[in-house]
C-alpha cells in the first residue's frame, strides 16, 4: 500500500477537482459553439421564416402562426442551450478556484 500523507491527498484532490473543472469549461465551451451554431437550427429557421412569408402571401393565418410558435420554441432552444453552456463554464472556473485554493493549504 501506498503511504499518503496529508500533502499528498491533498494534492490528489487539487489535480481532480483541476481535471473536472477543464472537462467542465471545454463541456461548456463545445455546447455553446456546437449547439447554438448548428446547421440544423439555422435550416429550421430559415424553413420557418421561408413558411410565414407564403403564409402571408396566401393569407393562411393558422400556417402563419404555426410557423411563429416554432421560431418562437428555437429561440428558448437556444436560449437554454446557451444557459447550460455558462453554467458549465462557471462551475468549470469554481473547480478551478477550489483547486487552487487546496493548493494553496500545501504546507512545505
Amino acid at each position: 500500500m501506498i503511504p499518503m500523507t496529508v500533502n499528498n491527498m491533498i494534492l490528489t484532490m487539487a489535480v481532480c477537482l483541476f481535471g473536472l473543472g477543464v472537462v467542465a469549461i471545454g463541456a461548456g465551451v463545445f455546447i455553446l459553439i456546437a449547439r447554438v451554431m448548428g446547421d440544423d437550427l439555422r435550416t429550421i429557421s430559415n424553413q420557418t421564416a421561408q413558411l410565414a412569408k407564403k403564409g402571408m402571401a396566401e393569407d393562411v393565418s393558422g400556417l402563419v402562426g404555426n410557423a411563429s410558435e416554432l421560431v418562437n420554441a428555437l429561440n428558448e432552444l437556444v436560449r437554454t442551450t446557451s444557459g447550460v453552456g455558462i453554467f458549465l463554464i462557471l462551475i468549470g472556473f469554481i473547480l478551478l478556484l477550489a483547486a487552487y485554493y487546496l493548493v494553496l493549504q500545501i504546507s512545505i
